[in-house]
């Protein structure tokens, strides 16, 4: 079975509807909040990160993972997915827990000056420090313009995998041409019944060598490839029974399935961040330089989704971002407790911690 991350082993992920302590909630996955991960866990604090993706590595993973990065230091190009890997690499020692696939929805402040954050699926998670490292906001699927599909949303049309076991012995049609479409392909065609890949033309956006196994899939008679548009949706109580598609060349005609998979991409939303309480200013975070904090105590954030005199919307800039954020970190959730400032060069604790002493 492939795995279309590349580092799925590697993430620690907890089951749905749970309820979780940790010393820092981070809200967003990408190579920025990873990073955060890092310098958190180089002072000894856990945390715990939440995406509504159902990956890491944010922007980089699920929309240019093949696109060259020349500017992160030490690395003269890297790809968006080969930077991801290497952030999971490095924050392996620190085993995070990952809560993918489901956006962050609620926030309160306990009486004890703690935070508890709830997603939609309703985890919760409780914490001292709450970063908020979202990039431009929350990444909500873009949903196809089909006429009833909310009727069956959530129940038989999906927008992400959050188990594949799910989809086992299913008849099922993923429409889409970019890297989430194929890869899913390539990872459900071995357990479904059946498996369609729908698409409006015959060319697709994804990776050539996954491109190229999906045809090999296809000719086999494994995958059924249909260069279509879909016009509507039959079913009952949310169940599917079949797509009604159209196509130049064979016209109207249904395609039974008993779940549709549509992935057309992502569109940026700030979504429930905008309900926590912050001050924003078109959007964004206003934070100050010296930690990060937002306007509201506790509450930092870093990446793209901050606001700041001189702001640069680099990675590079996040990552300096999550390690001075991380300083003030520890003040709140170890307080008390004296930070002792080390360098992994020369801190045998810091390597033990690491794994490399």
């Amino acid at each position: 079975m492939q795995d279309p991350v590349g580092v799925t082993a590697k993430v620690a992920s907890a089951e749905p509807s749970g309820a979780y302590e940790t010393d820092v909630i981070i809200v967003g996955a990408g190579p920025v909040g990873l990073f955060a991960v890092f310098e958190l866990g180089l002072l000894g604090l856990s945390a715990h990160l939440v995406d509504v993706l159902d990956r890491p590595g944010g922007q980089c993973a699920e929309l240019y993972p093949e696109k060259p990065i020349y500017d992160i230091p030490g690395l003269p190009v890297v790809s968006g997915q080969g930077l991801t890997d290497a952030l999971m690499a490095q924050i392996a020692p620190f085993k995070p827990t990952f809560h993918l696939a489901q956006m962050a929805e609620k926030l309160e402040r306990l009486p004890d000056k703690r935070f508890r954050l709830t997603t939609e699926l309703g985890t919760t998670i409780t914490a001292p420090v709450m970063v908020i490292a979202a990039g431009g906001g929350s990444f909500v699927p873009r949903k196809p313009k089909i006429d009833g599909i909310e009727a069956f949303e959530g129940k038989s049309v999906h927008y992400s995998v959050r188990k594949m076991e799910r989809f086992r012995g299913s008849d099922i049609v993923i429409a889409g041409g970019g890297d989430s479409a194929i890869d899913w392909v390539l990872n459900l065609a071995p357990i479904a019944r059946s498996t369609t890949l729908i698409h409006r033309r015959d060319d697709f956006r994804a990776a050539p060598h996954s491109v190229a196994q999906m045809r090999e899939l296809v000719a086999q008679g494994k995958v059924r490839l249909e260069i279509a548009d879909i016009k509507g949706l039959s079913g009952a109580d949310g169940q599917l029974a079949s797509l009604s598609c159209e196509s130049k060349a064979a016209g109207k005609y249904e395609i039974p399935c008993t779940d549709l998979l549509a992935f057309y991409g992502l569109t940026m939303k700030l979504g429930p961040i905008a309900d926590f309480g912050l001050n924003l200013h078109e959007n964004l975070i206003p934070v100050d330089t010296e930690k990060f904090e937002s306007s509201e105590a506790g509450i930092f954030a870093i990446g793209d989704i901050n606001a700041y005199p001189g702001k640069l919307k680099l990675i590079l800039c996040g990552f300096h971002e999550a390690a001075l954020m991380a300083q003030a970190a520890f003040k709140i959730a170890r307080p008390g407790e004296r930070l002792v400032f080390l360098y992994t060069t020369s801190s045998t604790d810091l390597q033990r911690k690491l794994g490399v002493a």
